[in-house]
């Protein structure tokens, strides 16, 4: 095996890099947090309920969550077709994750903040 498959096959099987990585990002766990409030929601709410996310991030964001399992699309056939997203069951597992990352986070934020303050400072 190459070190260059090597490398691959590590990244493929280490759950940070392949996983994680996919749903960590700012906007995958904004739109987890929204769908769980909501339940099914139109393409346009959550555009609305994010405004400062353009349309392409949303869009692929949604992607990304429906490939990995996490959001269920459904088209319905309607003129004009209606889609919604939902959180499938292992979307759902995700919230108490990220519920329990946001109150560490609150938690945490000022000494957070001071310390980059600090750290800024000598740099």
């Amino acid at each position: 095996m190459t070190k260059k498959e090597e490398k691959k096959s590590i990244i493929e099987i280490c759950p940070i890099r392949n996983v994680v990585a996919r749903f960590g990002n700012k906007w995958a766990l904004l739109v987890v947090v929204i769908l769980d409030e909501n339940g099914s929601t139109r393409f346009n709410q959550l555009a609305r309920q994010i405004p400062d996310i353009s349309t392409k991030v949303l869009s692929n964001t949604l992607q990304i969550l429906e490939a990995d399992g996490l959001v269920k699309r459904t088209v319905f056939p309607e003129v004009p077709i209606r889609v919604e997203y939902e959180l499938t069951a292992t979307g759902k597992s995700l919230v108490p994750i990220i519920v329990s990352l946001t109150e560490w986070a609150q938690n945490n934020m000022q000494s957070i903040m001071e310390h980059r303050k600090k750290f800024e400072s000598l740099s």
